[in-house]
């Protein structure tokens, strides 16, 4: 099997790919967020970022496949990121609060020697239940909600705020693994042999 990178120093993406039996090895991308100008719709955005960190970490190597990936929030249209501070994990989690919202991940594939690229994302979405502003602080104060997405983690304490999702789980958590088995397929890779 080809070797495969992932682009990302995110635990949750690391753990996930292991759980498949997918076999990696990890170089996070040196892409700042923060710095990119991001038009167009938030699919568009999310494979973006994707395919910017993969192409980062691609042009470091000689060879492999190497994986990016973007997940964001979106309600209302508004794009939830990871949340800077306590003031901003409580306004998004208010928001998302006994409402829906998608969760949208950008997945980009590169082969480092120039041969092949694919982009693309998964959604899935996601019902809130109906919480009261204490237990949004209890959850906020556990720090959880730090360095994800709409300031909620789905494999922690965040599940015991979501009443239902529809698509696909891992998604949420971080990386679409049913969409990156077809898209690695797509590369000759055949991860269930």
């Amino acid at each position: 099997m080809e070797k495969i990178i992932l682009a990302s120093s995110s635990p949750r993406r690391s753990e996930l790919l292991s759980r498949a039996g997918i076999p990696f090895t990890v170089m996070p991308s040196d892409v700042d967020e923060s710095k990119v100008n991001l038009t167009g719709t938030p699919e568009m955005k999310a494979e973006y970022l994707a395919y910017l960190k993969a192409s980062d970490v691609a042009r470091k190597v000689e060879s492999g496949i190497v994986l990016g990936a973007d997940t964001i929030v979106v309600c209302d249209d508004e794009i939830f990121g990871k949340p800077c501070d306590e003031a901003d994990a409580l306004r998004m989690l208010k928001r998302l609060n006994g409402r829906e919202h998608i969760v949208i991940t950008g997945v980009a594939l590169i082969d480092a020697s120039g041969k092949k690229e694919s982009v693309g994302h998964e959604t899935t979405q996601v019902r809130f239940s109906t919480l009261k502003d204490k237990e949004i602080m209890a959850y906020i104060k556990t720090g959880e909600p730090f360095g994800k997405a709409g300031a909620y983690a789905i494999q922690e304490r965040g599940s015991l705020m979501v009443e239902s999702i529809n698509g696909c789980f891992s998604n949420v958590v971080g990386l679409p693994i049913r969409k990156l088995v077809k898209m690695l397929g797509d590369f000759g890779i055949m991860v269930l042999e």
